[in-house]
């Protein structure tokens, strides 16, 4: 208490003096005009704010354009390029996961567990890998598609 009493200016030590000068009129219109344009700038920035996606948006195409790549190998493309083509989705999934997980928490944390589940399993592979390994990797790529549609369905009002 007695802290705040010492922070408190009593009343008797403030002196208010008739003969303190006034600002003359230049110097008030000079800070009014100051104030106005400041106010409208922060009614511009605020208004730039609401109509604008958010980050995670950009991230989600990116994610979404990934995925597409993965739709173009062929069992002829051989392991190197399938490993490759998942670390650029894994990438884009990380991406979107670290911009959106305070908005969407349930949807990134199930596309982040699906997408190392699926980057453990691709990383598995060898040369001539087994029906097991590809049973594993087809299996890991349906519940990471199945992620990354949740999170697309429930950012869609967000990023239409």
């Amino acid at each position: 208490m007695t802290e705040v009493a010492a922070l408190c200016i009593p009343l008797t030590s403030v002196t208010f003096s008739p003969t303190a000068r006034r600002p003359d009129r230049a110097t008030t219109t000079w800070i009014a005009e100051i104030v106005a344009v400041a106010v409208l700038g922060l009614i511009a920035l605020a208004g730039c704010g609401s109509s604008s996606k958010p980050a995670y948006c950009s991230a989600r195409a990116d994610l979404e354009s990934s995925i597409q790549g993965v739709s173009s190998l062929s069992p002829s493309s051989g392991i190197g390029t399938l490993q490759a083509t998942f670390e650029k989705v894994q990438t884009a999934a990380n991406k979107v996961v670290t911009q959106a997980k305070s908005d969407f928490p349930n949807e990134t944390s199930a596309l982040k567990s699906s997408m190392d589940a699926l980057s453990s399993a691709v990383n598995a592979l060898k040369a001539n890998p087994s029906a097991g390994q590809i049973l594993t990797v087809t299996s890991a790529a349906s519940n990471a598609l199945s992620s990354v549609k949740s999170f697309v369905d429930a950012t869609s009002s967000k990023c239409s």
